[in-house]
């Protein structure tokens, strides 16, 4: 068996055994032959109408994160990239919290204004990134673009604060929304998200040579036959779905696109062929043990994600940014 094989067989099992941990562990245990007998009703009723969305929605949230993570690290060559660092989920935050704030339902969107209000605060955030940085520094060095994200996000986060103090009755909706959750959303919110989840994914899919191109540079990747200006648009495009539905229907959700697509590069190799579907299901499956960690840790009552995902996310941050300062000193 070779190496990429073992790759897709491993994520795919431990992906399978997150989800049937999710739908099984909890207040009350769920045998797993409920899933085809029905006869405990209380048991099939809290499946079908708790669990399954819950994991399900997790599921696609870390796929979504992680995709576009490694995306964004191949296509800017550096795996301190992601969609939280680049300040993308803040944009996203501040375009749903902005569609929460002031009420806004547009007729011809209707349940879907916001994710696409959400995605739409995604795509402006990264094109003013990268604008930004590109006016700092015209090289676009990838150290200019991440603080350029840093600061972005730091600035839209008091956009954020200004907002919160600015709510009075839908203060604690949008409070606990920020901290990232997927609690009590059902089967309405899948079926908002898995759209946008297809499209965005398909579109990364499509670019998986043209980013495996990219790795050896802008210059090298046009003299391939790379259209790198259109290829680099539609990347960022995929992107900023992805990111915009998942936060939308979660919440902001930290360090799940930067610490899935790195491990599963250190493990299995850097070919986008195979980095951006095995981030999809390894970012699912640690998006469904961490909200099942975040449901049981301190039952009866729950912790938001968000807050587990940090837990783990920050040492890792911590851990990649000195090697690559390391790295670079050496």
């Amino acid at each position: 068996m070779n190496k990429t094989a073992l790759a897709y067989i491993v994520s795919i099992a431990t992906f399978l055994v997150a989800i049937w941990l999710g739908v099984s562990i909890g207040a009350v245990k769920i045998p797993i032959e409920t899933l085809w007998n029905n006869a405990d009703a209380t048991a099939s009723n809290i499946l079908w109408k708790i669990r399954m969305p819950r994991v399900l929605l997790a599921g696609i949230v870390g796929a979504s994160l992680a995709i576009s993570g490694a995306a964004f690290q191949g296509l800017l060559k550096n795996p301190l990239a992601d969609p939280y660092t680049l300040g993308v989920s803040s944009g996203a935050s501040v375009g749903a919290v902005i569609t929460l704030f002031f009420g806004i339902s547009l007729p011809f969107l209707g349940a879907f204004t916001l994710p696409v209000f959400s995605m739409a605060g995604a795509a402006v955030t990264m094109f003013l990134v990268l604008g930004f940085a590109r006016m700092v520094d015209r090289s676009m060095k990838m150290e200019t673009i991440i603080l350029t994200g840093i600061i972005f996000g730091s600035f839209l986060g008091s956009v954020l604060s200004l907002m919160i103090a600015l709510t009075q009755e839908e203060l604690r909706q949008i409070v606990g929304w920020l901290l990232g959750s997927v609690s009590m959303r059902g089967w309405k919110y899948i079926t908002m998200v898995l759209p946008f989840f297809i499209i965005g994914s398909f579109i990364l899919w499509l670019n998986r040579r043209e980013l495996n191109a990219m790795l050896f540079g802008e210059e090298r990747a046009h003299h391939l036959g790379v259209n790198v200006k259109r290829r680099k648009l539609l990347i960022l495009i995929g992107g900023s779905v992805l990111t915009g539905s998942a936060v939308a229907v979660s919440g902001t959700i930290g360090f799940v696109g930067l610490v899935v697509p790195h491990m599963t590069r250190l493990l299995w190799g850097s070919d986008h062929r195979h980095v951006l579907p095995l981030s999809l299901f390894n970012g699912a499956t640690l998006l469904i043990i961490c909200d099942l960690v975040a449901r049981t840790i301190i039952s009866p009552a729950e912790l938001p994600v968000g807050v587990i995902t940090a837990f783990i996310g920050a040492p890792v941050f911590a851990y990649i940014f000195y090697k690559q300062r390391r790295k670079g000193a050496m």
